[in-house]
C-alpha cells in the first residue's frame, strides 16, 4: 500500500482496514503517518510490537468513536479530594 500511486497513502488503508471510517478525514491522515512511521521503526530495530502497538491504538480508537463515546460530554470535578474506599 505504501508504494501504490493511487489515492492518498490514508485512501488505501481505509479500504483495507474499513474502521478507519470511524475516524475523521484528518485523524485518518494522522493514523496513516503514524501507522507508516511505527512500521518503518519496526523494521528499522527488529521490534514488531511498535507497529502492533500503533495500529491497536488506532483501531480501539476508531471502536470508541463509532460507539460514540467521543462526543459524550464531560463534568470536571472543580477540587481534587478524597474519595472514600469502596
Amino acid at each position: 500500500m505504501a508504494s501504490d500511486t493511487r489515492g492518498t497513502f490514508a485512501e488505501r488503508l481505509t479500504e483495507a482496514m474499513p474502521w478507519m471510517l470511524a475516524l475523521n478525514p484528518k485523524d485518518r491522515e494522522s493514523c496513516a503517518r503514524g501507522l507508516l512511521d511505527a512500521a518503518r521503526a519496526s523494521f528499522a530495530t527488529g521490534q514488531a510490537h511498535l507497529a502492533e502497538a500503533e495500529l491497536n491504538s488506532w483501531m480501539e480508537t476508531a471502536t470508541a468513536i463509532a460507539a460514540g463515546l467521543g462526543t459524550a460530554s464531560v463534568e470536571w470535578l472543580d477540587s481534587a479530594g478524597p474519595v472514600e474506599r469502596p
